[in-house]
Parts: C-alpha cells; structure tokens; sequence
C-alpha cells in the first residue's frame, strides 16, 4: 500500500517514514504545503494522506478542503500540535477521517492507519485487503503471506515486492521499478540489492509450491506460473 505523508518537521518526518516503511508501506513525502497540494489532488493514486497542519507555504487545512472539492475521498489521518476539541472537531468537519495530537505514539499512529484502510473498504473487504494469485494469498492488514493454506514468513521488503508482483501477475517488471515502488527512492541501477531480494523472495515461495517468480535476463522478472 502507498502512503503520502505532508510533513514539515524533518524529525517527525524522518520518524514516520522509517517507521512506516518497516511496516510494509510505500511512502511519498513532502514537506512544503504546495508540494502536498499537487500530489494530494493529482494522478498517483495512494490508499492514506498522514497531513500536517502547519505547513509552510499552503496550510494543511487548505489540502483537505482542496482535495474533498477536487473529488478525492482518499483516506486522511491530520497530525497536529493544537489539541483543543474546536480544532479537531473543524478538521473532522472540513473532511478529515481522524485527528491525531502531537506528541504521539508511532504504535497508536500505525493502529489508526490500520483503522481507516479497513473502513475505507467497500463491498467486500476481502477484495481490497487480501491479494490472491497462484495459491498465494497476502493479507494486506494483518501482514500476513500464505500459500496452499501455510504461512509463508516474509520480512518487510520481501513483503513489498510479493505485493507489487501480485498486483502485477504475467507483467514483465524492471529492476528500476522494483526499485522505486519498494524501496521509494533511486538506488544505482547496478547494484544488486534487487537481485538479493527476489532471491529471498523465490527462495522462500517454492518452499511451499511451484515456482511463480521467473526471471527475464537483461529485462527484469515476471510473476506467472509455470
């Protein structure tokens, strides 16, 4: 799941992406009120905003309302230092899905995201909170990877990239996209941190079943059956 977090306090900003990443997250980030604004309402399609309310150049408030107007019904956790009920109560009314006070608890912060994802849900939550390709099922909530019924132990990145190749079965994907939805950010394109990982990766799925990651040499890798 891809997050987008506009905050402007290097710390708390560094402290929520470490954190969320280790979760398991994809994470956008951006400290100026503008740069939030564009991504909030633009064509990249994320599953929560964490907002700041004190931005600097467009306030935070301003992104909300900009973004229920525009149509976007993304999910919005609001961080903010004013805790009187008046100021959560005007940020709930102007289309913010939960108020969070600083300082907070990474732990309580990472629960009220998991909070609003199953909310969010419509229909049937399954759909939306569980991956099923090939016999493998990923709960997206409880972090959870199973195939033929017994679970697969998956580390953070690991978790990341079966998620990314089960939202992209029979797609030929490139080391360079890999590198940019799992790990958020341009790494050399020679290192082999990618390789590594689908390695972990492979390794670990054909413990329980039949080989579903193949490589494509000097392309990438696809996700299919045999």
């Amino acid at each position: 799941m891809k997050l987008l977090v506009i905050e402007d306090d290097a710390k708390i900003a560094s402290f929520l992406i470490k954190g969320l990443k280790e979760s398991g997250y994809s994470i956008d980030h951006f400290s100026q009120g503008d740069d939030g604004l564009h991504a909030a309402t633009g064509s990249v399609h994320y599953d929560l905003v964490v907002l700041d309310l004190m931005l600097p150049k467009i306030d935070g408030m301003t992104i909300l309302e900009s973004m229920r107007r525009s149509g976007k019904e993304t999910p919005v956790l609001i961080l903010s230092a004013k805790q009187s009920v008046d100021d959560r109560v005007l940020g709930l009314q102007k289309g913010g899905d939960d108020y969070l006070t600083k300082p907070f608890s990474f732990s309580e912060l990472l629960a009220r995201i998991q909070v609003l994802l199953r909310r969010n849900q419509k229909g049937n939550p399954d759909q939306l909170t569980k991956l099923t390709q090939f016999g493998i099922t990923l709960d997206l909530i409880k972090r959870e990877v199973t195939r033929d019924s017994k679970i697969v132990p998956l580390q953070a990145k690991e978790f990341s990239l079966l998620e990314y190749f089960m939202r992209n079965p029979e797609k030929v994907i490139s080391k360079t996209l890999i590198l940019e939805q799992v790990y958020s950010y341009n790494f050399d394109t020679q290192t082999n941190v990618v390789d590594v990982l689908v390695c972990r990766l492979r390794n670990k799925l054909d413990e329980y079943g039949p080989k579903t990651i193949h490589t494509i040499r000097g392309v990438g890798y696809v996700f299919k059956t045999e």
